[in-house]
């Protein structure tokens, strides 16, 4: 590895004048160790060199007999001040550039985040709306089964009386074209995130397709979590309404121990403190609550509620 060679007194002098040793290393060793003047010279006009303040192996030569004094000039008092400013002016456009590219990339990484966020926003809304749709399908083809069970039911009970096929097939059955349909669930919610709606009707999806074997459970639940809502919208100011101690045994019994329960609960926003949920009262919101009861009223009257899988 080779190494550069220098003089102790000449690298000082250049030291001394405010230029950083890397430059005076490779400046004496290049103009010969000549002198300090022709190596500042040398170092300006090469101080756009790429390695020129990259720091090098030196082997410093130490004068043992003495020298002759050195006189620093005006001239290169002059020229080393002249490079001391250059250097610092570059270095200050140098950051001025970097700040730029900095806020320059700020301002990319803020549009792709409201991109994202809007995307994001359009597909929850775009999951609701499949959602819905999905469930008006499977409504109807279960009310349609329902209907046609009837229809067989009632065919059969006739059948048994002595009537004959013949005028059985003359009666109009009742999913004609003409009938009017009972079965209207709600189509429109109060203008709150479509998210927070869709995750309560999942909350009680849920709820109610893990206690199937238990209607009566089901509905006690449905009640109950009813029951909370609307005395929240109701008298959001008292405290008692909206504080759920969690060990309450009744509440364990139908709300807590079941899945989805207290999820539900915190939609509607009731958060988790200690022992207690608990509902601030600047955090009651009317649309949310309404939301609330108006899923957990189709729940508790529509037959075919929660009979759709999560989509």
């Amino acid at each position: 590895m080779a190494f550069l060679e220098v003089k102790q007194q000449l690298l000082s002098e250049i030291e001394a004048l405010g230029f950083p040793r890397a430059r005076a290393v490779r400046a004496l060793h290049n103009t010969g160790n000549v002198s300090s003047e022709v190596a500042i010279n040398w170092i300006i006009d090469h101080e756009s060199d790429p390695d020129i303040d990259r720091m090098p192996l030196v082997a410093v030569n130490i004068d043992i007999e003495p020298s002759e004094p050195f006189h620093i000039t005006e001239d290169m008092k002059r020229k080393a001040k002249e490079l001391r400013n250059q250097m610092r002016q570059e270095k200050e456009e140098e950051e001025e550039k970097s700040e730029r590219q900095r806020e320059k990339d700020r301002i990319h990484s803020g549009k792709e985040l409201q991109e994202a966020k809007r995307i994001a926003e359009e597909t929850e809304r775009k999951r609701y709306i499949d959602s819905r749709q999905a469930e008006k399908r499977e409504e109807k083809n279960a009310r349609e089964k329902v209907l046609q069970k009837l229809e067989q039911d009632k065919i059969e009970r006739k059948r048994n009386l002595g009537m004959t096929s013949e005028r059985l097939a003359t009666k109009p059955t009742a999913t004609g074209t003409g009938e009017k349909d009972e079965f209207n669930p709600q189509n429109s919610l109060p203008a709150i995130s479509v998210g927070i709606a869709v995750s309560m009707r999942e909350c009680l999806r849920s709820l109610k397709h893990h206690r199937k074997d238990d209607s009566e459970k089901v509905r006690k639940a449905f009640q109950t979590l009813f029951i909370y809502v609307r005395n929240v919208a109701k008298k959001p100011d008292e405290e008692k309404f909206r504080k759920i101690r969690l060990s309450n045994p009744l509440f364990q019994e139908r709300v807590g121990s079941l899945k989805g329960g207290i999820e539900f609960l915190e939609l509607c926003g009731f958060q988790r403190k200690g022992e207690f949920l608990y509902l601030p009262r600047d955090k009651v919101d009317p649309r949310v609550l309404f939301t609330a009861g108006s899923l957990l009223e189709s729940a508790l009257t529509n037959p075919f509620f929660g009979i759709l899988q999560s989509v």
